[in-house]
């Protein structure tokens, strides 16, 4: 046999059975890649800090990394100190309190929310959704800006719709006449119970579009999940799934409201938390409704502030670091953050959950890559879990593109098309 040439095998069945196959399964072929176009690989925060509007002040996100650092100062002033407190190894102790020091002198919040919903109490909502938008152009246009900023309106509602319109309509047109909508706008639609509220709330980011000659599909929201309706409908289906649907490709998240949620299900206030299995069960049935979507899904909140004595700080860290490192294992990579002194233990969570594993995911990978040996046999859905594993670390700031390049022998881009490939490479590259 000639190089380059393959050998002849039999077949039984006609080229034109595969062809009528799949005729057959175009409109599915078109459904699966409409309906589940994976994740869209940008940076997901690894929480959300929600401000009431009429508190909000253009120097927020440095007021809450300054409070957070003296939070550290007087609570655990050194790496032994902090890594005592939240049982952290003495190899994590030193590079995780580098690393939580650094990242609230540098970028103390990921995505913040003005809340003009529960936690607004302010009697003009018109000039306080206008100043929010003035000081988010203003920050964006600084570079002093979170990554990922917006508001929270008030719910679909009938008591509260029409604020929540006026509110929302105020802001954007506020951003518009500042320049545009930033790149990482994010809205959040609360109290979401009825499919047809969130086609409401398409309905509006279209209107809002056709009326500034925005491109169609620029803007997109949050569901926020706080009732039990939005997880179970009257007919037994998981109504969270049909919401997305409904939201026509512009649902960006799914974010748990434990307490609202706790409540509707008659959760008593001492057990209202979000490692109750009530909880468990509502962000199940969202990850498995969000799964393949684009939609990403984000734990809920703790009500227990560290605040007061050094010992009742302690108390909050432990548990907000035990809830966090909990969601983290469950993959819910995003949570709320309601106090500047859950953001040391939030960032410490995030970076010990990275830092445990990254030599071994590291290794892991770069073997997949190279084709090499090793003691574990990984298939491409798993190099996908690993490469966006590390990707998550450097995003946050757990861990540095050096260092990941110099274990995997991979560039960021190769990171990326691990990650990210495209429908069928999977099962294709598996078999």
């Amino acid at each position: 046999m000639g190089m380059g040439q393959q050998e002849k095998v039999a077949t039984s069945l006609a080229g034109a059975v595969s062809e009528g196959i799949s005729a057959s399964l175009a409109t599915v072929d078109a459904e699966l890649a409409r309906r589940y176009p994976g994740d869209p690989g940008t940076r997901q925060p690894v929480h959300t800090v929600y401000v009431p509007g009429d508190v909000f002040a253009a120097d927020t996100v440095r007021t809450w990394g300054d409070a957070a650092l003296a939070a550290l100062d007087e609570h655990a002033p050194d790496a032994a100190g902090f890594a005592r407190v939240l049982g952290l190894s003495d190899e994590l102790a030193e590079p995780v309190y580098t690393r939580v020091r650094a990242k609230l002198e540098r970028e103390p919040i990921e995505d913040l929310r003005v809340d003009f919903e529960d936690g607004y109490g302010g009697r003009d909502e018109d000039a306080d959704a206008a100043r929010a938008a003035r000081l988010i152009s203003e920050a964006y246009a600084k570079g002093a800006a979170a990554p990922y900023m917006g508001i929270r309106m008030k719910c679909m509602e009938a008591a509260v719709r029409d604020r929540g319109i006026r509110t929302l309509d105020i802001f954007l047109t506020g951003l518009m006449e500042a320049g545009g909508l930033p790149d990482g706008l994010v809205l959040t639609l609360p109290k979401v119970t009825y499919i047809e509220q969130v086609s409401a709330m398409v309905r509006l980011v279209e209107e809002f579009e056709k009326a500034r000659g925005l491109e169609s599909g620029r803007i997109g929201f949050e569901i926020q999940i706080e009732t039990s309706q939005s997880i179970l409908g009257p007919d037994g289906t998981a109504t969270v799934a049909r919401m997305i649907d409904a939201a026509e490709g512009r649902a960006t998240g799914l974010h748990y409201g434990t307490f609202d949620y706790s409540a509707c299900l008659g959760v008593s206030a001492a057990h209202q938390a979000s490692d109750h299995p009530a909880a468990d069960h509502a962000k199940a049935v969202m990850q498995v409704a969000a799964a393949g979507t684009g939609v990403r899904v984000s734990d809920g909140s703790t009500n227990v502030l560290p605040v007061g004595s050094t010992e009742k700080v302690h108390d909050a860290w432990r548990l907000h670091y035990g809830l966090t490192r909990r969601a983290l294992a469950r993959a819910y990579y995003q949570g709320w953050d309601m106090h500047p002194g859950h953001l040391p233990t939030r960032y410490a969570a995030v970076f010990a959950f990275y830092r445990e594993g990254f030599e071994q995911a590291a290794a892991r990978l770069s073997a997949y890559a190279t084709q090499a040996g090793g003691d574990v046999m990984d298939e491409p859905a798993t190099a996908k879990a690993l490469s966006s594993y590390l990707l998550r670390g450097i995003d946050c700031g757990a861990l540095d593109t050096a260092e990941v390049a110099r274990l995997t022998g991979l560039t960021r881009a190769d990171l990326d098309g691990f990650a990210a490939p495209r429908r069928g490479e999977l099962t294709a590259t598996a078999e």
